[in-house]
């Protein structure tokens, strides 16, 4: 589970954090992202949503420089993703070897390397970084634990306490709420409101269509393509969900008026979202929509 070990490059002012120019990525004869372009600035907070298979980790991939595109262009700051140390990425807790042993401030020790060097032994100011970074997700009574040993929440708590450690200045969380406690659900919205407060950058995927509405201020719609990207009320309206989710979606008529049903396969729960030009003008406010979580990655 170590990080990258990555040169660190100055950020000047007006930069801005993430640029995607026609990224394209292929797996063989597979395409995962075709053609992105977009621009997100510092401190930006933005939920990354689509159906199962829209190429959401691999937009996080290729923004953290674990993947190259195939086509196109990516900048962090200025300057290619493999020239940063400041992209903390919290993957999927299903992509971790939980039987690892390692304690929980080993992990989140490993945020650290990029400032260490993989050669050098912690000082203090590392010590005090991971103490920090463990303190703030309420996970530094349990240091000496072994991070198999935690529930789902604590253990994504203590990923995002590496990414704090690392002192990342673009936070890529991939599906973090997936199955938490409302205590660690609680935790972790509190800590991105005090990481956008401070400027740093958070993308976070996810797929309860409510928490991208209630949580974020902009929403990135995503299948393979760009569908949409910006304010809630606007990302996800009917004709942007039926793009992006396609057969998955199917109009109900209601006594309040025409409903979009979204019946993802992989999902347990499908959410159930107002169209745009419902009878009811509540129903048309996409921000006081509901929309019942269901649609996984």
């Amino acid at each position: 589970m170590p990080e990258l070990l990555r040169h660190a490059k100055p950020h000047h002012a007006g930069q801005t954090a993430i640029v995607l120019e026609h990224v394209t990525v292929r797996f063989d004869n597979t395409v995962a992202l075709d053609d992105i372009s977009l621009r997100i600035g510092r401190g930006e907070r933005v939920a990354v949503v689509g159906p199962n298979g829209a190429g959401k980790s691999t937009l996080f991939n290729i923004i953290a420089g674990v993947l190259r595109p195939t086509g196109g262009n990516v900048e962090i700051y200025g300057s290619g993703p493999g020239s940063h140390i400041c992209v903390g990425y919290v993957p999927q807790r299903n992509r971790i070897d939980w039987k690892f042993p390692v304690s929980v401030a080993d992990v989140v020790q490993m945020g650290r390397v990029g400032k260490m060097g993989w050669l050098r032994w912690p000082g203090r100011t590392d010590r005090a970084a991971v103490a920090a970074a463990l303190h703030r997700v309420g996970m530094h009574d349990l240091a000496g634990r072994q991070i198999g040993e935690l529930s789902g929440g604590q253990q994504q708590r203590v990923f995002l306490a590496r990414a704090l450690a690392q002192e990342a200045e673009i936070l890529l969380m991939d599906e973090p709420l997936n199955g938490l406690d409302a205590p660690s659900q609680e935790t972790i919205l509190r800590t991105l409101d005090e990481l956008q407060a401070e400027g740093i950058t958070v993308l976070v995927s996810t797929h309860d269509l409510n928490a991208a509405a209630e949580q974020f201020p902009t929403v990135m719609l995503l299948n393979r393509q760009l569908i949409a990207i910006g304010p809630p009320a606007e990302t996800l309206s009917a004709a942007n969900l039926l793009a992006a989710y396609g057969s998955h979606m199917r109009v109900v008529h209601t006594a309040a008026g025409e409903m979009l049903l979204a019946d993802d396969c992989c999902g347990d729960h499908p959410p159930l979202l107002p169209l745009a030009n419902s009878s009811d003008p509540a129903l048309a406010d996409p921000a006081k929509q509901f929309i019942a979580a269901g649609m996984r990655n």
